[in-house]
């Protein structure tokens, strides 16, 4: 069975037992795998700032790991949270783009984690203008650095 699959029956037992009435489908839009949830109560699985959604991510990982230990790892997204979240944050960095064309200055992002830096990368890769940089260190929030491209 696939992970995804394996992650949908998952998600879908554990909502059911914890009373909540949500459809969990496979998002055909995420990279290599996810499900979007669709509820009414959508604000309570997500919690303040996306906490609530990064532990049943956890959790529903962890047990798809548990049945297939050579599994990826399977996105999880509520009522469309997580792309709306990106599009706002890719937005802002776009904004940091024009202000580096304009100056020529560098200009660095906040702490990103690694999903977020790997959005940053991809979205700037072809961009003639642009290009990105971040340091080879091991942290788990590191800054993005947007320069003009030599």
């Amino acid at each position: 069975m696939e992970a995804v699959e394996i992650a949908r029956e998952s998600l879908d037992a554990m909502l059911g037992y914890l009373g909540f009435i949500a459809r969990v489908e496979i998002d055909p839009d995420a990279d290599g795998g996810g499900l979007q949830v669709l509820t009414e109560e959508g604000d309570l699985l997500i919690g303040r700032r996306g906490e609530r959604l990064e532990d049943i991510q956890y959790l529903v990982n962890r047990m798809v790991q548990h049945r297939a230990p050579e599994a990826p790892r399977v996105r999880i997204d509520i009522g469309h949270y997580r792309r709306m979240r990106d599009d706002r944050m890719l937005e802002g960095i776009g904004r940091l783009a024009e202000r580096v064309r304009a100056t020529g200055r560098p200009s660095k992002t906040e702490p990103l984690n690694s999903y977020h830096r790997r959005l940053v990368h991809g979205a700037y890769k072809d961009d003639p203008d642009i290009e990105t940089w971040s340091p080879p260190d091991r942290a788990r929030l590191k800054r993005v650095t947007l320069r003009r491209r030599r």
